[in-house]
């Protein structure tokens, strides 16, 4: 019988703890989501009654059906910008020497490294400036900045590992550099391209403080800053059960699009490590 290996060991006994550190706070919210009343304060893990008057209440007491609507909009805008630029940008970083290349790409990589705190103010007076504040297009330019350098420095990297035998036949065909990037490149950087739209999707849709700050009517918020601001019957009540229905709401589709892009996300994150 072949002896396990102490690396093995030490895997199989953390397994189980990161699971229950990863998982336990999603199954609470979604044990507390159908609890009521004084139910969730019982000491009770799973609710006695299960009740889905908290999903109810949270689609009857404010517009959170506009609100996810409005966060799919902003997060598949940014996808969608940010891998239009992104995959001409990466083009250019990645197939093309020029001098300051390097300086651009550090300069990119920088941007990124600001909090968004720092920005802020001027951001704000760009907004305001171009007659986009309370809209969602506001949203997109902004959460654009700091999704853009991600894209581009990770589809750069990928770009650079294609054939270039493969564009130089292209070129000789008579292929332009769009048809090349779009038709030649892109089914190759599908794995990247899922991989880097997945989690540009996922840091849209969880962006607060840019939505907090540019938007202010309800129909314009999207479901971060609708889950921060539900409020209960009095300023002294917390509605807990309509809080942790509606973060459940929000974290199903984050699951679901993992669960369906995972094989890409793996490969994509992980094919330009080792050259073949």
């Amino acid at each position: 019988m072949k002896r396990m290996a102490w690396t093995d060991v030490l895997y199989w006994l953390a397994l189980p703890l990161v699971l229950l550190f990863a998982l336990f706070p999603f199954v609470y919210a979604i044990a507390s989501s159908f609890k009521r009343g004084n139910a969730l304060f019982s000491s009770d893990f799973w609710p006695q009654t299960w009740s889905a008057a908290n999903y109810v209440a949270v689609f009857a007491e404010q517009p959170f059906g506009q609100n996810l609507l409005n966060s799919v909009l902003v997060a598949g805008g940014v996808v969608l910008l940010s891998l239009s630029v992104s995959l001409l940008a990466a083009y250019a970083l990645g197939r093309v020497t020029f001098r300051g290349r390097g300086l651009l790409m550090m300069t990119i990589l920088g941007v990124s490294m600001f909090p968004q705190v720092a920005i802020l103010s001027g951001l704000f007076e760009l907004i305001t400036w171009l007659g986009l504040y309370d809209s969602l297009w506001a949203l997109v330019l902004s959460d654009l900045i700091f999704t853009l350098p991600f894209t581009v420095w990770v589809l750069v990297t990928f770009m650079r590992e294609l054939p270039k035998e493969l564009e130089e036949a292209a070129l000789m065909d008579g292929a332009g550099v769009l048809t090349v990037i779009f038709r030649i490149f892109l089914p190759l950087l599908w794995p990247a391209v899922a991989a880097t739209s997945l989690l540009a999707f996922i840091a849209a849709w969880n962006e607060f403080l840019f939505a907090l700050t540019f938007t202010l009517s309800g129909e314009q918020r999207t479901v971060p800053v609708a889950i921060a601001l539900i409020s209960g019957a009095s300023s002294y009540e917390l509605p807990w059960g309509n809080i942790m229905a509606a973060s459940v709401i929000v974290t199903v589709p984050l699951i679901v699009l993992v669960l369906i892009f995972q094989r890409h996300i793996v490969s994509g994150l992980t094919a330009g490590a080792v050259k073949g």
